[in-house]
């Protein structure tokens, strides 16, 4: 069952967004050459309990930390660790969200480090871009899959592809709630979007082939071929005129 928010429950859930984006904003800033990923990693939690919210990630089925810190090719839910520093020419995919008064915030970036290739520079474009145009589908009366199609177009339109092991969602009282948002699908398909669901939309764009595999941590997804991985997300609500972008300060 898809769980519509009250206007009172999407303005508690616009102040979770508020500190899960300045939490990202801090962890993005401090993503410099030489600084590992457990240190950024203690500034988001730091910031999210300076808010007197809680990190919505850490003790997630046993997750350990308060944002994930995926590199290179590492899709999503990479784990920091104070050995793991990052280099010139990195990108670092945080994923980071914040309870408050029991509903949640969720959102990613993919950051530069230092000076990064041509290539790389375009998938984090790219994957940007995807989001932004199945952000501009959360309207009532679109239907879900028209989000999905938005971001699959944009991102296969300039030769990436689509993961499609892991799906956006949507979110609220719990993190994950329904329904299942895919990067990918057909227009006009799957039910009909209404004022007051609220989707974690989260593009996860890989610059080689689209199938990916778990490591042995039980936890870091990567891409099969080594390729470049890139992710963006936002928690969206939808509105009658458009949509409501939660995590944003």
């Amino acid at each position: 069952m898809i769980i519509r928010k009250s206007p009172s429950e999407i303005e508690i859930m616009r102040e979770a967004g508020r500190v899960t984006a300045r939490a990202l904003r801090l962890v993005g800033e401090a993503a410099k050459v030489g600084i590992s990923t457990a240190e950024l990693d203690a500034i988001a939690e730091q910031v999210i309990r300076d808010a007197g919210a809680a990190p919505a990630f850490k003790g997630y089925h046993g997750f350990p930390a308060t944002i994930c810190a995926s590199l290179n090719n590492e899709v999503v839910h990479g784990i920091p660790v104070w050995a793991r520093r990052l280099k010139d020419g990195d990108i670092l995919s945080v994923d980071v969200g914040a309870i408050v008064d029991g509903y949640y915030g969720d959102s990613a970036m993919t950051f530069a480090v230092g000076t990064v290739s041509v290539d790389a520079r375009r998938l984090l474009d790219v994957t940007m871009q995807s989001l932004q145009s199945g952000i501009s589908k959360c309207v009532e009366g679109m239907r879900l899959y028209d989000v999905s199609h938005a971001v699959q177009t944009v991102a296969e339109g300039a030769g990436f592809s689509v993961v499609r092991d892991y799906v956006g969602h949507g979110i609220g009282r719990a993190m994950h709630e329904e329904p299942q948002v895919p990067n990918f699908g057909q227009a006009g398909k799957g039910p009909t979007l209404k004022e007051g669901m609220v989707l974690a939309i989260e593009p996860m764009i890989n610059a080689g082939g689209h199938a990916v595999r778990s490591l042995d941590d039980g936890w870091t997804v990567v891409t099969d071929d080594g390729s470049l991985s890139a992710h963006f997300e936002h928690t969206v609500a939808v509105g009658l005129d458009g949509p409501t972008i939660l995590t944003l300060e």
